[in-house]
């Protein structure tokens, strides 16, 4: 998808769907997280995310369609603002093969010091991680 480097394929699976026989709503945040964590793995170099030091502190999302249980869908995201100690990231969802747009969502993350129980800066060398990945922040 145009702008976005990162996609992580998603199989929806029998307990994401609901009585209207689609994949509910709500688990669409879920995968958002999925996609997260693959960039927090990926780009970050952090293997763990109980390691990555963040919280999530907002996430908007617009649904443009139903996704069908039988669909391969697709998350891509990338970061589209990086502030003092948060950063938001972008996202679409796709269904993988025809590329329809399902969601368009975004969220804010903030950096955290769990031992201290306080937000913290975002460090230099994770700055250089996404803007070496990104390229240019797009917002």
């Amino acid at each position: 998808m145009s702008g976005f480097r990162l996609s992580v394929p998603i199989l929806p699976r029998f307990r994401d769907t609901d009585a209207m026989g689609h994949v509910n709503n709500a688990v669409l945040l879920s995968y958002l997280e999925v996609g997260r964590e693959a960039y927090w793995r990926e780009v970050m170099g952090i293997p763990d995310y109980r390691n990555c030091g963040l919280i999530l502190a907002r996430v908007e999302i617009d649904f443009r369609r139903p996704a069908a249980p039988a669909e391969t869908l697709e998350v891509s995201l990338r970061v589209c603002r990086i502030g003092t100690s948060s950063f938001d990231l972008a996202y679409e969802v796709r269904e993988r093969s025809s590329g329809t747009l399902v969601a368009e969502a975004r969220s804010v993350q903030v950096m955290y010091d769990y031992a201290r129980g306080e937000k913290r800066p975002l460090t230099a060398d994770e700055r250089d991680r996404m803007k070496r990945f990104e390229g240019e922040i797009v917002p």
